[in-house]
């Protein structure tokens, strides 16, 4: 969409946003919408017609395809005709024999050959025999090393989506092996299974180029004087004020007294999210004795400053994190203390703020549904929609995008309680957000990305919340990945980095020393925020007064010369990925 506002000056603009992005599929990569979080009567068609696994349908039988020791696998043909894979009594054929653990059920399985450096692509369609079962995909790499590539919470009667992935680095290279795992005791159901491997510079080359698609668009600007004569060879430039995609970071109270650590900020983000000064814990650490001094203040200067803030948190669901007096309450007391809490906080804020994480890390923790039941989130976000209408309310979780092997946080738990939130009665028109923590050790790209698109099924804002790389001799390398990776991705629409500075110390990454000089994290933020607003800054309109525009989606003022006009003419828009728009303004 493009925009226009406060025209001046004797001059007819037109401008077509001409959109890029169509479901960002690029070269041969398949991106975002191949994901589902539907559970299907039948699978569909594996990826990349199945990449380098051979007979990922199971038309051919068990073609391609072995079992380990003892077990017995055969195919089924479903009443619709569909050809499936089923490994019968896996969890109870397998005993010592270095395969597996005898507790675990099996799949069946196939070798690949495995390059070093490179990223595999992997999806699968699953199904297990009797209720529910957490499923795992393994890649059993040439050196012996088991690497989960992904996981689900697969279930009886219905299709369930996995998609992951992992990266080969050189000492992997050889014979891998290919399977799927489950720590239930259930016949594992496999179908359309995928297997595509890309090269690191494909790999590169494709967020790079999904990232110009999503991120920027092609303006048409014809130039016309008051005539409606169209104006040949006249001067344009383009002055960016403010870049569309929010990119931010975590703030302390130490901003309100450090003119330098606010300089340092606030040129920098367009968004914020309190570290921990707007928790329960930091405004009411004695009961009944409530203290908004500080997020007040912090919130006054991000204002001042443009900089947007998102409401962090409501409640955290963490057993550890409740206040000590809040933590031997009966029902009755914890239901008044929390009611006092929510309309508290909500209330001082609402129409402030872009965002709330309502019930922080609540895949993880279930501090309050052991108190008051297992709708209590859902309940929860009701209550602060009723009282914030403008903000959206975010689930804030971690490992659903860092850790394929922490069972508690995978996607599909994620739909599963975002579906359970929306669900609830009176919760439909709710303004609900997916929050991904991001928190990285090493970060295994293709399952970011598998993560990412079925994520992106939920077809709701989805941020990256608080992004940061432990310490190592290839932090920078990660973070830019990461960094790259979201920017990249269509359905991510902002990120916020974890990087709060502290004079004592940051919680895992500084962007900058205590004389807020960069680090060689900060450094590579600030190549990245610049290469992000990126654009042609003149141009000059052709014989028939056009000219075509490149830019990253954001605020622009264009100021257009002529020898026809005594004075230059300026015009604001904004550019966003919408649908084809045209505007046309008369002098």
């Amino acid at each position: 969409m493009v925009t226009m506002r406060n025209f001046v000056g004797k001059l007819l603009l037109s401008f077509l946003c001409i959109t890029l992005f169509e479901g960002c599929m690029v070269q041969s990569m398949e991106y975002d919408h191949t994901a589902s979080i539907e559970c299907l009567r039948d699978p569909m068609k594996p990826l990349y017609k199945g990449g380098i696994i051979q007979n990922g349908e199971f038309n051919n039988g068990l073609m391609g395809w072995s079992t380990y020791r003892n077990l017995k696998a055969g195919v089924v043909k479903s009443p619709s005709g569909n050809r499936f894979a089923v490994v019968h009594g896996a969890s109870s054929s397998l005993s010592g024999t270095g395969d597996a653990a005898a507790s675990q059920s099996h799949s069946v399985y196939q070798k690949i050959q495995m390059q070093g450096d490179s990223h595999y692509s992997l999806s699968a369609w699953l199904q297990v025999s009797a209720g529910t079962a957490h499923v795992r995909a393994m890649v059993k790499a040439p050196n012996g090393e088991n690497i989960t590539a992904a996981a689900v919470d697969a279930q009886s009667g219905c299709w369930t989506m996995l998609k992951g992935g992992m990266t080969a680095h050189a000492y992997h290279s050889g014979q891998g092996e290919v399977f799927f795992e489950s720590d239930g005791s259930v016949d594992i159901w496999v179908d359309s299974v995928s297997v595509q491997p890309f090269s690191f510079e494909e790999w590169d080359g494709h967020i790079r180029q999904s990232a110009n698609k999503a991120r920027r668009s092609t303006v048409k600007v014809l130039a016309m004087g008051v005539d409606g004569e169209p104006m040949a060879n006249a001067n344009v430039s383009i002055e960016l004020l403010r870049a569309g995609f929010p990119f931010g970071n975590t703030m302390t109270k130490e901003i309100l007294d450090l003119p330098a650590y606010q300089k340092w900020f606030f040129s920098r983000f367009t968004v914020a999210t309190m570290e921990n000064e707007m928790k329960w814990y930091s405004t009411e650490w004695s009961q009944n004795q409530e203290n908004y001094r500080i997020p007040d203040d912090m919130l006054k200067l991000a204002q001042k400053n443009g900089v947007k803030v998102r409401g962090h948190n409501v409640f955290w669901d963490d057993q550890n994190s409740q206040i000590k007096w809040v933590r031997p309450m009966n029902l009755d007391q914890l239901k008044a203390a929390m009611q006092k809490r929510l309309k508290s906080v909500v209330s001082r804020y609402a129409g402030k703020l872009i965002h709330w994480d309502v019930v922080n890390e609540n895949l993880h923790f279930n501090f309050f549904e052991t108190k008051l039941g297992p709708n209590a989130s859902p309940m929860i976000y009701n209550q602060v929609g009723q009282i914030d209408r403008t903000a959206i309310l975010f689930m804030n979780e971690f490992n659903t995008l860092e850790q394929p092997m922490d069972p508690n946080g995978t996607p599909s738990k994620y739909v599963a309680k975002m579906n359970l939130i929306r669900g609830y009665p009176g919760n439909g028109g709710l303004k609900l957000g997916v929050g991904l923590e991001s928190h990285f050790s090493t970060p295994n790209l293709p399952y970011v990305r598998g993560a990412l698109d079925t994520l992106a099924q939920l077809k709701l804002p989805m941020w990256m919340t608080e992004v940061d790389v432990v310490k190592g001799p290839n932090q920078v390398k990660f973070l830019e990945q990461v960094l790259r990776e979201g920017y990249g991705h269509p359905g991510v629409q902002g990120i916020i980095m974890w990087a709060a500075w502290h004079a004592n110390g940051c919680y895992v990454m500084c962007l900058t020393d205590n004389n807020f000089n960069n680090l060689p994290v900060g450094t590579l933020v600030d190549k990245l925020i610049a290469e992000w607003k990126t654009h042609k800054t003149a141009a000059t309109t052709d014989a028939n007064g056009f000219v075509e525009l490149d830019l990253v989606h954001g605020d622009y003022k264009l100021t257009v010369n002529h020898p026809s006009l005594n004075t230059a003419a300026t015009q604001t828009m904004t550019v966003e990925a919408t649908s084809d728009h045209t505007i046309s303004l008369k002098a």
